[in-house]
């Protein structure tokens, strides 16, 4: 158990360095989006290889998030957190030099090791390393400067493109990653699990990570080209639940999900974040390429759904630990639903404060309201003793809902090919994955209302609060 204290020196010190290491992965996250419209404009390429540009990033973070915090528990947190910096910062120099979208495609997957690395350790440092009275203190400023590191992302990215080159939102990653990992060496103790004991899971991290990849490619592959022997290996995520019952030492404890809470609660998140995550992967190119946005102008679009995020999750929370989950997590959904039916009304003209900020304002709302809750119902879901495995899962459902929105959006919006490059045609479809978007949330919204109890409020415990710019959470 920790003994350190938020308000000494040692303690300001740790934080520091936590939080500029998850600011490494959220804002890499948040800032490419921004870039793609010029991304695709230099490499010539169509819509499918930008979506490659993302989803690659996301397909080995979320296929290896659960191994790495299984690693930093055996042989040492602070150890995989350095690795998976250096990792990061490498991953990025290649995304810097790639001379065509294959090479950044594949660079883009070896960052997402380096941030799967690095991710699940700075909570976890925190939680091992500060007292128990102050931890609460050390997570939320962990998580509230996280979101303004987050919220700075997009208005650096997006001047850096305009500016310069798309090329620089790679290179920004090496100084902040330099001072990370010397932070993290002089002031960061070493802690580990004393009771995680048996092998990595690795066999679990190597079938989860090829069933996304498999289902991934069948997904933004399959309009154009037909099925492939390739999208097979989707059924190894068949063969990784079949594993997970059988191995001694899961990724996965199958056991959590005869929670009705957990099991509800993590269906709520994948679909509410798949939402965000095919909503905000097309709405950057709506404004870029339809309505006439600067790559800075669309960067700094979103602030309004951080700042509401700020300023009202912790009083969103406090609520739910008053009243229990079920009003907000049925309410919330369907807010952010009526956000998303309200980017319909962005246009060729995309005039800010009538057409967008409408829409961000309420989404953000929305939010808000459900995500608070939404984390804690999470860990009070399941016993104590799994409250790290738990947050873990719901992240990494957050991280597949998006991967895989983002494969399926633009193919039932009737978005391929070049149709970026053309306004009217680009816009229509964006329109109806606006739709599809709010029927989601919509849904997720009734199905909290009918399966999830009343008077079940959620404990006082610092929640892992996701971000509102990149639809995984912030950690």
């Amino acid at each position: 158990m920790g003994d350190l204290r938020y308000g000494s020196a040692a303690g300001r010190w740790v934080v520091a360095a936590m939080v500029l290491g998850s600011a490494l992965a959220a804002i890499d996250a948040t800032v490419v989006g921004i870039a793609l419209p010029a991304i695709g404009r230099e490499f010539g390429t169509d819509l499918e290889s930008l979506q490659w540009v993302v989803t690659a990033y996301t397909l080995t973070l979320a296929g290896l998030l659960l191994v790495a915090g299984a690693l930093g528990d055996r042989y040492g947190r602070r150890l995989v957190f350095q690795i998976g910096v250096v990792w990061f910062a490498a991953a990025s120099v290649l995304c810097a030099v790639a001379t065509g979208p294959g090479m950044l495609i594949w660079s883009r997957a070896l960052q997402g090791v380096g941030a799967a690395l690095l991710t699940p350790g700075s909570l976890a440092i925190l939680q091992a390393t500060f007292h128990p009275d102050d931890r609460g203190k050390a997570i939320g400023a962990w998580s509230g400067l996280g979101g303004v590191a987050s919220a700075i992302g997009p208005f650096l990215g997006g001047w850096l493109v305009d500016a310069v080159s798309w090329r620089l939102i790679f290179v920004i990653n090496l100084p902040l990653a330099a001072l990370v990992f010397a932070m993290t060496w002089r002031h960061v103790p070493e802690s580990r699990d004393a009771e995680a004991t048996g092998r990595v899971d690795v066999v679990g991290g190597v079938l989860v990570t090829g069933g996304l990849i498999g289902l991934t490619y069948a997904l933004i592959e399959g309009p154009a080209r037909g099925l492939t022997p390739v999208a097979a290996l989707g059924l190894l995520l068949v063969a990784f639940v079949w594993w997970e019952r059988r191995v001694q030492s899961p990724l996965l404890p199958l056991g959590m999900f005869r929670s009705v809470a957990f099991s509800v609660t993590n269906i709520v998140t994948f679909i509410v974040y798949g939402a965000l995550g095919g909503a905000l992967f097309l709405l950057p190119l709506q404004l870029q390429q339809v309505s006439g946005y600067s790559a800075l102008e669309a960067g700094i679009a979103l602030l309004p759904v951080t700042v509401i995020m700020l300023l009202l999750s912790s009083r969103s929370g406090a609520l739910a630990a008053r009243i229990g989950p079920r009003l907000q997590m049925s309410v919330g959904p369907v807010v952010v639903g009526l956000g998303f039916a309200l980017l319909t009304r962005v246009d060729e003209s995309g005039t800010y404060l009538t057409e967008v900020l409408p829409a961000v304002s309420v989404f953000g709302l929305g939010l808000a309201i459900t995500v608070a809750p939404l984390t804690a119902t999470v860990l009070a879901a399941v016993p104590a003793r799994h409250a790290g495995i738990a947050s873990a899962v719901n992240n990494d459902v957050a991280r597949a809902a998006s991967l895989i929105a983002v494969a399926v959006f633009p193919a039932l919006a009737g978005i391929s090919g070049d149709a970026y490059l053309h306004p009217e045609l680009f816009s229509a479809g964006f329109h109806t994955a606006s739709l599809i978007a709010a029927a989601l949330c919509i849904a997720a919204g009734l199905l909290s209302a009918a399966t999830l109890r009343t008077a079940t409020p959620c404990p006082r415990t610092p929640a892992r609060h996701h971000c509102a710019l990149d639809a995984p959470p912030l950690d």
